[in-house]
Parts: C-alpha cells; sequence; structure tokens
C-alpha cells in the first residue's frame, strides 16, 4: 500500500510511501529541549534559585511594612512560577514524546519491512501484499 495522493494533490508515483522523517523528529524534540533549558533559567526570574530573588525580596519587604502590594506581589510571583513550570512540563512532554516517536517508528519500520521480505531478502510482490489487508 503506497500513499502518493492527498487533496487532490500527486507526489507523481515515487516509490515513498508515508514517511516520517527520523531527523525531523529528532530537531524538534532538541529544540523542545533547548527551550525547556533556556526557560528553566529565564523563567525563575520572579523567585531566584534560592526564592530570595528582587520580587521575593521586594514581597517580603512591602508586607514586613504592611502594604498589601506584598501580597499582591507574593501571589504574582506564584502564578508566575505555576505557569512556567506548566510550559517546563509541556517542553518536556513534547521533547520526551518525539524522542519515543522516532525510536518507535523505527522499530516498527524494521519489522514491516521485514514481513514484507521473503527469507531469500527480496521483497514481496504488491499483489500479494494485498492479500494481507483483506
Amino acid at each position: 500500500m503506497r500513499l502518493n495522493h492527498a487533496d487532490g494533490v500527486t507526489t507523481g508515483g515515487g516509490s515513498e510511501g508515508l514517511v516520517v522523517h527520523q531527523d525531523d523528529l529528532g530537531q524538534v524534540g532538541h529544540e523542545a529541549h533547548t527551550l525547556h533549558t533556556r526557560l528553566r533559567k529565564a523563567g525563575d526570574v520572579a523567585q531566584g534559585s534560592e526564592g530570595d530573588g528582587s520580587t521575593a525580596k521586594a514581597a517580603a519587604t512591602l508586607t514586613s511594612h504592611g502594604f498589601a502590594m506584598g501580597g499582591a506581589l507574593t501571589t504574582t510571583a506564584f502564578v508566575w512560577r505555576r505557569q512556567v513550570e506548566t510550559l517546563l512540563q509541556a517542553c518536556a512532554h513534547i521533547s520526551n514524546h518525539l524522542d519515543y516517536t522516532k525510536q518507535s517508528t523505527a522499530r516498527e519500520d524494521a519489522k514491516i519491512a521485514a514481513s514484507l521480505r521473503y527469507r531469500d531478502g527480496s521483497t514481496e510482490p504488491v499483489s500479494e501484499i494485498l492479500e494481507h489487508f483483506r
């Protein structure tokens, strides 16, 4: 079975079927990992690495002097951190999923290729392949 047509566009009857390029999956997964790394560092502007960043210090100082703004700033920093964590989880999920997909697709491709060959290594004709799907 070969996919050579989509939405009225014909590929010209090339020899490839539905193709997933492993390099493309790897590149997107790498970019998601890079974004995760950069966001982990840059997204921590509100709290600082030990929870004592300028925002946390300002909130504590304002609160200690009785300003309601201190509590609001603490809430803002907390919400910011939760949102950054959500984005970090999404980046990690994308990266991990694409790594898995890349490996899984390669294994499945190898199994399919092996199952469509005779013992001598020659390929099974299309007419016989179609019998597998009836």
